[in-house]
């Protein structure tokens, strides 16, 4: 599901508020935790899972063309762990 796929069928439940009012109120939550992702915090949304920070260390790996050798940086990266509520009702929407 897209981010705008998200926020029409979201204003379709939520019949009280405009598309435009939840597509503002989606943006300030997505950016609020990408900047709590920047400074170093967790995010967590209880029953559905939290978001962290995971370092990656710098290491070589290799052109899949040519097979050469090639450094890539350390970087971080988003990890995302869902939560007991969230997994309970993913599995049993797949059983």
């Amino acid at each position: 599901m897209t981010r705008a796929e998200f926020i029409s069928r979201l204003a379709d439940r939520l019949g009280h508020m405009q598309a435009d009012e939840v597509k503002a109120a989606v943006l300030a939550i997505t950016n609020r935790m990408g900047l709590a992702l920047q400074n170093g915090e967790r995010v967590e949304i209880r029953g559905f899972g939290g978001f962290s920070l995971h370092r990656r260390p710098a290491r070589v790996g290799r052109n899949p063309k040519t097979g050469e050798a090639v450094d890539v940086a350390a970087r971080f990266a988003v990890h995302f762990k869902p939560g007991k509520e969230l997994r309970e009702r993913v599995d049993a929407a797949r059983d």
